[in-house]
């Protein structure tokens, strides 16, 4: 979105010349995956029971990516690019596409929703290089690596070297929240093999799409997440905000692996772009 040829576009094209001339270029990118499970001709098995922690419970600590990518010539298996880059996830465009009926947005926010569609995201905070809340991370053109440990999940997102907490120790919601975030305060308890994580405390004013569906401050989000094989993530998350929607609405962003690569750094402020090209824009 920001640059004619992001980092990792080039770096894949170095990959692939290094691939074809010599071992030692760009190997930090693409280094095989430590501890995949493979098959006996050396193919990653996907499908292998998913990786599990000392204590027995699932381990999602990998790269991932949407599974529901806008990208009508498919995913490429190799690079995980759509074209040159990654893929947008439909739920990126307009996060409410599977929820029956479109999402129940408050009756004082509706004009402003339509207002912002019209403008072709011109005033979208992404565009404008501020953070991503982490439900839209998920469906971001961005790899987002999870690194869990017994009591803590990290999320690394590789645009802006963003990074959230999920806590996992017992800890409740804080009865207060003092200091809204992008990626608001996180905690965590397991339902079997579900990882069920309550977030509160987001700042007001934040985009949930391109379409500028909007979430307030008195959101409340509950994500579960299990891991069915080795090369997939199962992401249910249900938005509770009264202040801009009618009633809490669910959906489903399930990831994809993506093996053999790593985050690169992308910040949008180093040469953004996009907003020199929306319609209107000044």
């Amino acid at each position: 979105m920001r640059r004619s040829m992001t980092l990792r576009t080039v770096l894949s094209v170095l990959a692939a010349v290094a691939l074809a001339n010599t071992p030692a270029l760009a190997q930090w990118f693409k280094y095989p995956t430590p501890g995949a499970p493979r098959t006996k001709d050396g193919k990653v098995n996907l499908s292998a029971p998913a990786p599990k922690m000392a204590d027995g419970k699932p381990d999602f600590s990998g790269i991932w990516i949407t599974n529901n990518p806008a990208c009508p010539g498919g995913v490429n298996p190799e690079t995980h690019t759509c074209g040159v880059e990654l893929p947008m996830g439909r739920h990126g465009i307009d996060i409410g596409a599977d929820v029956p009926g479109g999402l129940p947005v408050q009756p004082w926010l509706a004009a402003k929703v339509k207002e912002r569609t019209a403008n072709d995201a011109k005033d979208d905070p992404h565009v404008r290089c501020f953070p991503d809340t982490f439900l839209r991370a998920y469906s971001m053109p961005h790899l987002i690596k999870f690194v869990q440990v017994s009591n803590l999940l990290v999320v690394l997102n590789e645009m802006n070297g963003l990074y959230r907490q999920v806590f996992i120790d017992g800890r409740p919601l804080p009865k207060e929240v003092n200091l809204p975030s992008w990626q608001g305060y996180s905690v965590a308890r397991w339902e079997g093999d579900a990882l069920v994580i309550d977030t509160i405390g987001f700042r007001d004013g934040l985009w949930l799409d391109t379409s500028g569906s909007p979430m307030t401050d008195a959101a409340k989000m509950t994500e579960r997440i299990r891991r069915p094989n080795f090369g997939k993530l199962e992401v249910e998350i249900t938005v509770d905000d009264p202040k801009a929607y009618t009633r809490p609405w669910t959906v489903s962003m399930p990831q994809d692996i993506t093996l053999d690569t790593e985050l690169v750094d992308e910040f949008c402020l180093e040469n953004e772009k996009s907003s020199q090209h929306m319609r209107g824009a000044k």
